[in-house]
């Protein structure tokens, strides 16, 4: 039997449960758990990758539904926003699909699932004006289950490192998703270039990638015994101020990203055609990746900046970054205004400039964000008095995993918001600088509330902040809460 063949046998019959997971063990870690978290996170990354390109497919259709699809620019709005409800949505009840069915279960079936979507857009685009904006709509709305697999694949691989390795592996395996985003948009523009009337051929890629990422998650992932998300860990999250901070944090973040991952293509193409393009979707094509690319590679690396030296600081002079890169954008909104709204070369320019920039920039403070996430719940942990050192690691990797999926969802909301304002900008004023100008003043905000909760001195008191928090196998167990306790910072 050839060694392939063999391996593969091999890998199939294994037992895939694992249990006594501990990340903390360094004696383990570096006799080879190291080697089954790493393998766990590449299929992972791989099957999270391919529901965010199936999550953002209608970012790639806008391009080519022309007239004879009877969908109007308003309503290519209105499909992403759709898109960007239900993914953000299912976060939720996907942060607690690994703990009820195990993370490599989960991972297939979030896979396989999501043929059904990909196959009815492929119907869509392949009969141009046969379906109605209902039926683009409905169908939008399940390419959101690609959404929904950020949340439970974060959630699992939170479980699988030390803490000491967080920022990083969770930053990898985000920004391994997020890159399902700009690789989309690079078939997109393929297909655009070489058949510009067949976007049928993009579904047919994924079809076979989806295959591919569910076949993989079954050979080579595993389930651990300790997943510990529950809906009780996510009704005790919502008792503490930090969620509702880095919730709000993170719509700036990932809904920046994701946001202008489904918007930018639309505004590039409104662009292009106002500056004379002979062909508006094609040139549009050729950029609007390169942003969600920059944002996908660099969240990784936000991560392991955060480890190093903060995630606080990371993600404060992340914000205050971004708030320039928007006012690149105001300005030059502001100048295509007075110029009766006609899009100049330098307009232009500055548009792709600072799109690019606030991907980029958005990108790396993702991976901060997420970095604060398990800090919280470890420090926490400590100060809760009724449970050995084994329970307070299970209630922070319980508390952790919960705010990943709370805060991912409603970073997914952020993205919902940008759309809907960006369409109530064209619609009301036929330009986007009022949208850019609410952009601008929302990222000033966060970036004061980073500041002054997460940056500005080395340790911040949790002491009035927290409600009570029962413990999850336990009612009566809290974390102390008196004057002198403190929550470890992000800065």
């Amino acid at each position: 039997m050839p060694a392939p063949v063999a391996s593969l046998r091999s890998a199939l019959k294994r037992d895939h449960k694992i249990t006594d997971w501990d990340p903390e063990d360094r004696e383990a870690w570096d006799g080879g758990n190291a080697a089954v978290a790493k393998r766990n996170l590449v299929w992972s990354v791989i099957c999270e990758h391919v529901g965010f390109s199936i999550w953002s497919l209608f970012s790639v259709m806008a391009l080519f539904m022309g007239p004879e699809y009877g969908i109007s620019l308003d309503q290519k709005f209105v499909i992403a926003a759709t898109a960007t409800f239900v993914g953000s949505c299912l976060r939720i009840p996907y942060t607690q699909a690994t703990a009820r069915f195990g993370g490599r279960n989960w991972a297939i079936f979030s896979a396989i699932v999501l043929l059904i979507p990909t196959g009815l857009t492929m119907m869509l685009m392949m009969n141009p004006g046969e379906f109605g904006f209902g039926w683009f709509l409905a169908v939008a709305a399940l390419t959101g289950f690609g959404g929904g697999n950020f949340a439970s694949s974060m959630t699992n691989i939170n479980a699988f490192y030390p803490q000491r390795l967080k920022g990083w592996a969770l930053g990898l395996n985000a920004g391994g998703g997020n890159i399902g985003v700009p690789v989309v948009q690079l078939i997109g523009l393929l297909v655009i270039w070489l058949a510009s009337d067949q976007p049928e051929i993009v579904c047919a890629v994924y079809l076979v990638a989806l295959a591919v990422a569910g076949v993989g998650a079954a050979i080579y992932m595993d389930n651990l015994d300790h997943q510990t998300s529950s809906a009780r860990a996510m009704l005790d999250c919502l008792r503490h101020r930090d969620t509702w901070l880095i919730c709000f944090l993170y719509i700036g973040t990932f809904g920046s990203f994701i946001g202008f991952g489904f918007a930018f293509s639309q505004v590039l193409n409104i662009s292009f055609t106002s500056a004379g393009a002979a062909k508006p979707a094609l040139a549009a094509a050729q950029i609007a990746w390169i942003g969600p690319l920059l944002g996908s590679l660099s969240r990784p690396y936000g991560g392991k900046l955060a480890d190093r030296v903060g995630g606080g600081k990371v993600t404060m002079y992340s914000f205050i970054a971004m708030t320039f890169s928007a006012a690149i954008l105001v300005v030059a909104g502001s100048i295509a205004d007075a110029n009766g709204k006609v899009i100049g070369g330098g307009v232009l320019a500055a548009f792709i400039v600072g799109f690019i920039l606030l991907f980029l920039i958005s990108g790396i403070a993702n991976g901060s964000v997420y970095k604060i996430i398990p800090t919280i719940w470890e420090h926490k942990s400590q100060n809760i008095t009724g449970l050995n050192a084994n329970g307070r690691a299970k209630w922070s990797r319980s508390m952790s995993g919960a705010l990943i999926g709370i805060a991912g969802a409603a970073g997914g909301l952020g993205g919902v918001g940008i759309n809907l304002v960006l369409r109530a900008s064209y619609k009301s004023n036929q330009s986007a600088t009022v949208a850019f100008w609410i952009f601008m003043v929302f990222y000033v905000v966060a970036g004061i509330i980073t500041w002054w909760f997460y940056a500005r001195r080395p340790i911040i008191t949790g002491a009035t902040t927290d409600l009570q928090v029962a413990d999850p196998t336990s009612a009566s167990i809290q974390p102390t809460t008196d004057p002198g306790s403190t929550d470890k910072a992000m800065a």
